[in-house]
């Protein structure tokens, strides 16, 4: 075998591992339409005049439900989103925000600590509170909306641990 074999031979093999690592990953379940804001609650808060009525695709930790008579509201601590619009929960938390969601939503369905996606429009702000700090919230009125399950939010994470010595994995 040739030198030049072997780096052809390299090459092709590092294309069929990034081609079998890429579809790992799981698609965007959100299509990003044209004018989606990119900006994150914590900006929006700062100037939410300059994202009036945007579209959002946000995500991140259900902190609270509110139910009311016509509708309700899911506070959320934000966090950016993975390709795949998943939270990415070892980043560094990116402002809070209120999901608006028509009608009544089961407070079962997204217990606190849950991880959620949303896809909505940005429909003005909301002075509140976090403990004793002000703050303000951007609200989202919300379009669709995806609680992810401990599974999907390993899909595409290879479950590869090196390391020297004896382990026990329980799942």
């Amino acid at each position: 075998m040739t030198l030049r074999t072997l780096f052809r031979a390299r090459h092709v093999l590092i294309s069929i591992a990034a081609l079998a690592l890429a579809a790992c990953a799981p698609a965007p379940i959100y299509q990003v339409a044209p004018g989606t804001v990119a900006a994150l609650p914590a900006q929006v808060a700062v100037s939410p005049e300059n994202y009036s009525k945007g579209n959002v695709i946000w995500g991140g930790s259900v902190i609270a439900v509110r139910n009311f008579p016509d509708h309700s509201e899911i506070e959320i601590l934000a966090y950016p989103l993975d390709s795949s619009q998943r939270p990415l929960m070892n980043a560094q938390a990116a402002g809070r925000f209120i999901a608006l969601f028509p009608g009544y939503v089961e407070p079962f369905n997204f217990p606190g600590g849950s991880l959620i996606t949303i896809s909505g429009q940005l429909n003005g702000n909301r002075s509140g509170a976090v403990d004793q700090a002000q703050y303000v919230y951007p609200l989202a009125s919300v379009s669709q909306s995806h609680v992810w399950t401990p599974a999907e939010m390993r899909q595409g994470h290879p479950d590869i641990h090196f390391g020297v010595g004896v382990g026990v994995g329980i799942r």
